[in-house]
């Protein structure tokens, strides 16, 4: 019922500079996240498992990676409807521009998006981890009547300066709307959240900047009303909401916006937690990806605590806690590492090459013996030497080097980068 009356268009995100150097050669949403996925498989995988299998990603920045991920990754049988198509920024007579904003990029898709059969628009972003029934929401919108449903999740004082915030009347049409409020607005801005969301001090809705669109009310608003609008959250919304019914819908599970390389880092290192707040174990809830044909990982004289490992990584560390191995890791003998987002690789390394790279001098793809890494990222591809150190934490300034970058004390070692023997950062 679902698949047949909502359209999905993924957002694929601006150029992502908060996320740098992890978005220096991919766009936000081709970010590798728990060792084995991208973080565009939440969403698609979101709407998968809410019976919606019909999706538009629209995609402009650095996004080769992105287009060649979800080619390989999603084809769905010559006997269903579904899709998954990537819709890159194109220029036209008629758009010029590239994407000028998540409305924009809409507005300049819509003569492809028009083409299919459907009754309403599910707006995502790319870039957000979370777990959500999307069939819920939409029976929500079209049992109220909404011209426009806008997913809210309760916040604390921290947090909501950094969002839309909304208030909703007893209905839940929303009744106003700001944008990124300043901290002494705040008090104006509380909302009914609930008991258990008021006694964790979460009185705030903000907007998870997730949309339902009535067909013919987006076109409407982005074709006549609102045709030089170029965001949902600053223009679209806001405007909206003095016209419209426009929905809140309720949210209470777990949701973060990978906004930055510290929220990234703790989204990772969360999901090695005995009962983490986002569940990759959860059958009703898959969160699918590229299957690739790999070996099971080999792990020999290591201690484990708290760990994820992705398969085929080639493990002899002296230990490894509080971290995330992604997939083809090969880690050295006598190495720690702590509380650390290793990617892995895209390649095997034969004996040949391996070879071949120590008479150069090179050291092998992975980490190599005797290093100890803390509060690190190391992207794909790196190559880390023998007894180096890396030791992340506060007392690092923010900084960006040739090799590696410091953002709030997380290192991150850059995407194929190639680290000698004995070198120390922090």
């Amino acid at each position: 019922m679902v698949s047949k009356e909502v359209l999905a268009v993924i957002l694929g995100g601006g150029a992502g500079s908060r996320l740098y150097p992890l978005t220096a050669t991919r766009s936000k949403p081709a970010v590798p996240i728990a060792g084995k996925y991208r973080l565009v498989d939440i969403p698609i995988s979101n709407c998968i498992n809410s019976n919606i299998n019909r999706m538009f990603v629209l995609t402009q920045y650095n996004s080769a990676s992105l287009n060649k991920h979800i080619k390989n990754t999603y084809q769905f049988s010559g006997f269903s409807s579904g899709f998954v198509d990537i819709m890159a920024a194109e220029q036209t007579p008629d758009s010029p521009g590239w994407f000028q904003g998540t409305a924009d990029a809409v507005r300049q898709s819509l003569k492809h998006i028009k083409n299919n059969d459907f009754e309403y628009v599910l707006i995502l972003s790319g870039d957000q981890l979370y777990q959500m029934d999307f069939a819920a929401m939409i029976d929500k919108h079209t049992q109220s009547g909404a011209d426009i449903t806008i997913a809210t999740i309760p916040v604390g004082e921290r947090e909501a300066p950094e969002f839309g915030i909304l208030k909703s009347d007893a209905e839940h049409n929303i009744t106003s709307f700001i944008e990124k409020p300043a901290k002494e607005l705040l008090p104006e801005w509380i909302s009914n959240t609930g008991h258990e969301m008021q006694e964790q001090g979460r009185i705030y809705l903000a907007s998870m900047g997730i949309y339902i669109f009535n067909r013919k009310m987006l076109f409407k608003l982005l074709e006549e009303e609102k045709q030089h609008a170029t965001d949902f959250g600053k223009e679209i919304i806001p405007d909206a909401i003095s016209k419209y019914k426009v929905l809140s819908y309720q949210y209470d599970g777990y949701w973060t916006d990978i906004g930055n390389i510290y929220s990234f880092f703790e989204a990772n290192l969360s999901l090695t937690m005995d009962i983490p707040p986002f569940n990759l174990f959860d059958h009703n809830k898959m969160v699918y990806s590229r299957a690739r044909m790999l070996p099971p990982a080999k792990i020999s004289g290591t201690q484990i605590d708290k760990t994820i490992i992705a398969e085929g990584s080639i493990i002899r560390a002296k230990s490894i806690a509080n971290s995330v191995i992604g997939i083809r890791s090969r880690i050295g003998a006598g190495t720690e590492i702590t509380s650390s987002y290793i990617m892995g690789c895209d390649f095997y390394e034969t004996i040949n090459e391996i070879s071949y790279n120590q008479e150069k001098g090179i050291p092998k793809a992975g980490i190599g013996d005797n290093c100890k890494l803390n509060q690190v990222i190391v992207d794909k591809d790196c190559r880390i030497g023998n007894n180096v150190e890396i030791n992340g934490g506060t007392h690092l300034p923010d900084s960006d080097h040739a090799l590696y970058a410091v953002k709030d004390g997380i290192v991150v070692v850059k995407k194929g980068a190639i680290i000698p023997d004995g070198y120390q950062i922090g």
